[in-house]
């Protein structure tokens, strides 16, 4: 179990109530990790916890304000030790060609993708400098550095969170806590298939649509959400020690 060096560490990790958050906080829990499950949803974020092993606990709490992520915060050292790990997650989409674009979107999409990564980071920061160690992981995605079309709230703001990511490892480097990014492609979770308008999404998707400017994936599948936290998981253990302001992809070459 402990061939990652995770076993006994806290890991907090938002987002947790479906799709890659869910599945990062199983495999961590799987490597031994005291997991703090971070959703607004708190009907769907119990039921994912309930199948998380050895441990975990669940935390409701809206990324986007401040003052109840630095309680989570509190609570979690409180209730499980202090933070080992944390892993941003939370993130939404709202889709839109830019010149139709609503105020009230884009401030949704950056309050949560960005903003969120922005209030949990600096909360669990705060109290890993004094221990000198740490591990933060922001889950971005590969449109951060690709254009796609109708996605320009959500591949701005996760453009956002990945420098912000960087700047932060920058700092936080004489302190012994590193900060590395996750960029998945298209993943098959519930916020992939919300995109689909038709039977054959996944082919369409693995296939590319020259129309939309949008390469396929040379692998030829979708990402499943374990593919993705098999890569956290990577990035948080001891086997990454020496790895900081980095982003690994993982989209089966999409962003080639």
């Amino acid at each position: 179990m402990d061939q990652l060096g995770i076993e006994g560490r806290v890991v907090v990790v938002t987002g947790t109530a479906q799709g890659i958050g869910a599945a990062v906080a199983r495999t961590l829990g799987r490597s031994g990790g005291r997991i703090a499950a971070v959703d607004v949803d708190g009907d769907r974020l119990n039921d994912v916890v309930r199948g998380i092993e050895p441990e975990a606990l669940p935390y409701v709490a809206d990324v986007r304000d401040p003052a109840q992520v630095d309680l989570v915060v509190k609570r979690v050292e409180r209730d499980l030790g202090a933070v080992d790990i944390l892993v941003n997650v939370a993130g939404v989409l709202r889709t839109a060609p830019a010149t139709e674009l609503t105020d009230e979107d884009w401030a949704y999409v950056f309050s949560v993708n960005a903003t969120g990564v922005f209030n949990f980071s600096r909360a669990v920061a705060r109290a890993m400098l004094p221990r000198r160690s740490g591990s933060i992981i922001t889950v971005s995605s590969n449109a951060s550095h690709v254009p796609r079309t109708g996605m320009a709230a959500y591949a701005a703001s996760k453009a956002a969170s990945t420098m912000f990511t960087r700047c932060l490892g920058l700092e936080l480097a004489p302190h012994g806590i590193r900060c590395n990014i996750v960029a998945p492609g298209s993943t098959d979770t519930p916020m992939q298939r919300s995109l689909w308008t038709s039977g054959n999404g996944a082919e369409s998707v693995i296939a590319g649509d020259s129309e939309a400017y949008r390469a396929g994936i040379p692998l030829g599948k979708l990402a499943s959400p374990f593919d993705v936290a098999d890569a956290v998981a990577f990035l948080a253990s001891d086997r990454a020690r020496h790895i900081t302001m980095q982003e690994l992809c993982v989209d089966g070459g999409a962003s080639l």
